[in-house]
């Protein structure tokens, strides 16, 4: 099975409350996590042992550019992170490298499957 893996410590702090729904990845990798699969929701560093948190259902996978994100993807993804400008600057942070409203993004919907 698949995982989404997760690095930063805020992060695992939303997904253990449950109350992270959405992620967005930089680039298209949506051949990678397809709609409607399942995979393990887990959390670590790079090449560090993850922690499995869950499994979650992939409901919705869609590519974007980093201007065509709603208010909704940014909402459910990171709740400290209001606007596309403040991603972009998150993600700089994160790939060490310039980000433009152009960039190719995948935004990721996902469920807790229960049971």
């Amino acid at each position: 099975m698949m995982s989404l893996n997760f690095q930063a410590e805020k992060h695992a702090k939303m997904l253990e409350a449950r109350t992270k729904r959405c992620t967005v990845r930089l680039g298209d990798v949506s051949k990678q996590f397809p709609e409607n699969s399942i995979v393990w929701i887990t959390t670590g560093k790079k090449f560090t042992p993850k922690k499995k948190l869950y499994t979650a259902f992939l409901d919705k996978v869609r590519v974007k550019t980093m201007a065509n994100l709603t208010s909704e993807d940014l909402g459910v993804q990171n709740p400290e992170i209001n606007s596309r400008e403040e991603l972009i600057a998150d993600f700089e942070q994160i790939y060490k490298k310039r980000i433009t409203m152009e960039d190719t993004v995948t935004v990721i919907y996902f469920t807790e499957v229960i049971g």
